[in-house]
């Protein structure tokens, strides 16, 4: 294999391909505080948007997730199994943040057509939780598994891009 082309290949490791989603899904996370924040403010996009751009974040959120542990976390787990303990913190974490989720798409749910400070106290806690449980977690992830993808090459990822690497709509973009 020509070396240009194994270099060229190497930006889009499976690695590499991780962090873009993590840094879009922080993106997505940091769009949707400035929806809430401009809500409370009573600038923003009515409850019913809110709750939808809610619903869009959690839903590729869970979906990246759900695709490590389906996905991805079997193959490591098989291919370097000392990194068991690794994804079974990853799992775990995965488990809190979609609890967090959940409080999350709840408190969104009942929002009334005109910002409360209770209800704007109660939200941006849980954004602040997930926020922080978010970047922990990337953090962690990137640190342990990042040179762990970029040394695989799967052709059935390559083929078709799991889920845990997508970013934009379930279909398939980005």
């Amino acid at each position: 294999m020509d070396a240009r082309f194994e270099a060229s290949s190497r930006l889009t490791a499976f690695g590499n391909q991780l962090v873009e989603v993590h840094i879009w899904l922080r993106e997505q996370l940091e769009d949707l505080r400035d929806n809430v924040d401009a809500y409370f403010a009573g600038e923003g996009l009515p409850p019913r948007d809110l709750r939808a751009h809610c619903l869009s974040f959690c839903s590729a959120l869970t979906r990246h997730h759900t695709g490590e542990d389906r996905g991805a976390f079997p193959v490591i787990a098989e291919e370097f199994p000392e990194l068991r303990r690794v994804i079974t913190e990853l799992k775990t974490d995965h488990n809190r943040i979609d609890w967090i989720l959940g409080n999350l798409e709840r408190l969104l749910g009942d929002l009334p057509a005109d910002p409360d400070p209770g209800a704007a106290s109660r939200v941006r806690a849980e954004l602040e939780g997930l926020s922080a449980i978010m970047e922990t977690h990337f953090t962690y992830e990137e640190k342990k598994l990042i040179s762990v993808l970029n040394s695989m090459d799967l052709p059935r990822w390559r083929a078709d891009r799991p889920d845990f690497l997508l970013t934009g709509e379930p279909d398939g973009e980005g």
